[in-house]
């Protein structure tokens, strides 16, 4: 009788301990995305567009899990996974940005590489039809980090990038945004991707329109390096949407980065310290994506809501959109 008893209680720690490990096994590869944070409420979204934001964000997911399934490096996962949604009129990046007070669309973009902490950017671009691609060249291609305005299309064109006529980024609810903000009506949003690949190197990459109604040249932290983006192998890969110029003003992106390296917080701990304390105590909205060398993410957020998935290796595709 006591070697039974005994048995089955070895037996049960055995399997509690094998549970345990392989809830906090290290995951292949992580996938996290956002489409911006803001006011996001079920009661100003009807059945169709919450379908059509689940839809495209689960495309996007799929995109770039994809990429990490088959062996490929977290740069082409966030890379892809931001184009699938710069090419969608639904997110502010890409085709629909939305306008600045002069009726134009100018973009800004950028991408870091965790390895070696390479990255680069683009900003206040109107012609660059995946300014994240731009960005990517600017990292790849050049000695540099950012480039801006006229420069950054023309580098972009030399790089065979497809540029478009500013028709293209012209889309109806982005028109009657633009006209409701010149009654102080003011949006912002963003994309980002954030990702672990199977070789253990981490990438962010982020972009976007902007703020509705920006001053001609504004540039926002998505494109800042520290601010918007940030990844580095050593402790995690971030990207952020908000109110940029607080983003900026307090390196969001790097802060947490910072947390976790001299203070030794956890990646969750660091994101709470920034976005639910230090930024929400100055009335600063937004939130931010991130993943740590160890494969956990957070979706960190001191919003109404924030368009947002993850996938990794041991858990299916997630898409969410409301708070609750």
């Amino acid at each position: 009788m006591i070697n039974i008893r005994y048995f089955l209680l070895s037996f049960l720690i055995l399997l509690f301990s094998s549970n345990h490990v392989q809830k906090n096994k290290k995951p292949d590869y992580v996938l996290v995305i956002h489409g911006g944070a803001g006011t996001i409420l079920k009661k100003n979204l009807t059945d169709e567009e919450e379908a059509k934001y689940i839809e495209k964000l689960k495309e996007a997911l799929k995109t770039g899990e994809n990429i990490l399934k088959n062996g490929g490096t977290s740069l082409d996962a966030v890379t892809k996974t931001i184009m699938v949604m710069e090419d969608s009129p639904l997110f502010n990046a890409g085709k629909g940005a939305v306008f600045t007070a002069e009726g134009q669309n100018e973009m800004d973009a950028s991408i870091m590489d965790g390895r070696d902490l390479n990255a680069g950017a683009v900003a206040c671009v109107r012609h660059i039809k995946n300014p994240i691609l731009a960005a990517r060249a600017v990292m790849e291609d050049t000695p540099h980090v950012m480039l801006v305005g006229d420069g950054a299309e023309d580098f972009a064109e030399k790089e065979g990038l497809e540029i478009v006529d500013s028709s293209y980024f012209f889309t109806e609810s982005r028109w009657k945004s633009y006209l409701k903000a010149k009654n102080n009506a003011e949006k912002h949003g963003t994309v980002g991707a954030v990702a672990l690949d199977k070789y253990g190197n981490l990438a962010a990459a982020t972009s976007t329109g902007g703020m509705t109604y920006k001053m001609k040249g504004r540039v926002g932290d998505s494109p800042i390096i520290g601010a918007g983006t940030y990844a580095d192998n050593n402790t995690c890969a971030v990207s952020s949407t908000g109110h940029g110029e607080y983003f900026i003003r307090n390196a969001v992106a790097y802060d947490i980065t910072a947390l976790m390296k001299y203070k030794g917080l956890s990646l969750s701990e660091a994101a709470e310290e920034v976005i639910m304390k230090k930024l929400k105590n100055i009335n600063a909205e937004g939130g931010i994506i991130a993943v740590d060398k160890n494969g956990n993410f957070t979706l960190t957020f001191n919003t109404e809501g924030m368009y947002r998935g993850y996938v990794t290796s041991e858990i299916k595709p997630e898409v969410l959109i409301y708070k609750d």
